[in-house]
């Protein structure tokens, strides 16, 4: 782990370093999140974030029995029931 010093702009802003970014693969437009340490402050891309996430779902699903297939498979039969209710249309995912 290396250390990079960069000066606080205007406005609070900083820039990440090329060879950081290009280690993290962020590009323009990309999201990071500032989570907050006892030591500092961690910058890490939010797919980082949204991936740990998943993976806290999936833990707590598997715990109920369940899985993210049966998840995604229960939302289709709401999804082609409230369709086949609001607009008579029967058996829309099919």
């Amino acid at each position: 782990m290396t250390s990079t010093y960069v000066r606080v702009q205007e406005k609070g802003q900083v820039t990440i370093p090329t060879e950081i970014r290009k280690r993290m693969k962020l590009k323009k437009g990309d999201l990071v999140v500032f989570v907050e340490t006892e030591s500092g402050v961690v910058i890490k891309p939010a797919e980082v974030i949204v991936a740990g996430a998943l993976q806290e779902i999936g833990a707590a699903l598997e715990e109920k029995g369940l899985s993210l297939d049966d998840m995604i498979e229960r939302g289709r039969e709401l999804r082609d029931q409230l369709i086949e209710e609001k607009y008579r249309i029967s058996n829309p995912g099919k």
